[in-house]
């Protein structure tokens, strides 16, 4: 399978339609900044899960709100640097093996580049227009800007405005879960999308995992649609994004996601866990 650059791309490249564990396989390196991204729906955790089977290590994780999928990729020791905005287990609590991490460099030490969720939306819309920062006004009587240094005062050459200026985000690999896909790779997502197209376009390389593929994408209310030309691989994953959700497919487990405090508090009782439920589960599609 072809690993493909993503700014510039134009003319009559597809996606390939391929087996999720070939996807990660070829598309997702150790080292690589990886951003599995989807706003309280449509988040990829079946993606994540394979990318925790295959043990890539030395990951820096990039998402705007890290939840659960990053709580247990960190716990697992994929992740070496976390790129955020904010972190917890929504409606819950702290995510446990995050904050072990941090605290105790459990499994690993991890490093944290803290944003806000502008400043992290804004570092994508660069990424994908090819701009190399992005400019907001935000960050203003926080203590971020002494605490991240990807977080900079720009002056504005027009009006001398004092405005905050972020890098573009590029990363490696961006993972995403959407509804459905074309034979062609073309895919489209509808209900709340949050950044997951700029996210893709901002991307070196890109992973669309899918509830379905079909003959032809029927428009949709509030559809984005993502050309087939800017997506490296996609992955037929039914079900996908559980315990979040697919509108149109599946609701959100609100039961998973009160559980998950418990689990992830003891360490050993997150690695059983992960061992019955995620590790000993091998990749079928």
């Amino acid at each position: 399978m072809r690993c493909a650059h993503s700014h510039g791309r134009v003319g009559n490249r597809v996606a390939e339609i391929v087996p999720l564990s070939e996807a990660v396989a070829s598309l997702v390196h150790d080292g690589d900044t990886v951003a599995l991204e989807g706003f309280t729906h449509l988040i990829p955790f079946a993606a994540g899960h394979e990318i925790i089977r295959q043990e890539r290590r030395g990951l820096t994780l990039v998402r705007m709100t890290p939840d659960m999928i990053y709580d247990q990729l960190i716990g697992m020791g994929c992740a070496d640097r976390l790129v955020f905005s904010w972190g917890g287990n929504p409606g819950v609590g702290s995510l446990h093996r995050f904050r072990d991490a941090v605290e105790n460099s459990w499994p690993r030490p991890l490093e944290l580049e803290e944003h806000s969720h502008a400043g992290m939306a804004n570092r994508y819309v660069a990424g994908a227009s090819g701009l190399p920062f992005a400019v907001l006004r935000g960050y203003t009587g926080t203590d971020l800007v002494a605490r991240t240094e990807t977080i900079r005062a720009i002056t504005c050459p027009f009006t001398g405005e004092t405005l905050t200026a972020v890098p573009a985000m590029r990363p490696d690999v961006t993972v995403v879960h959407a509804q459905r896909a074309d034979r062609s790779g073309n895919v489209q997502m509808w209900g709340i999308t949050g950044v997951q197209k700029e996210a893709v376009l901002a991307a070196r390389r890109s992973l669309v995992t899918v509830e379905e593929v079909v003959d032809e994408l029927e428009p949709v209310a509030g559809q984005v649609v993502l050309p087939s030309w800017a997506v490296t691989a996609v992955a037929v994953v039914p079900g996908g994004a559980h315990p979040s959700y697919a509108q149109g497919y599946s609701l959100r487990d609100n039961e998973f996601y009160v559980a998950w405090d418990a689990v992830s508090r003891d360490r050993a009782t997150f690695l059983a866990w992960m061992d019955e439920h995620v590790v000993g589960v091998g990749s079928v599609r």
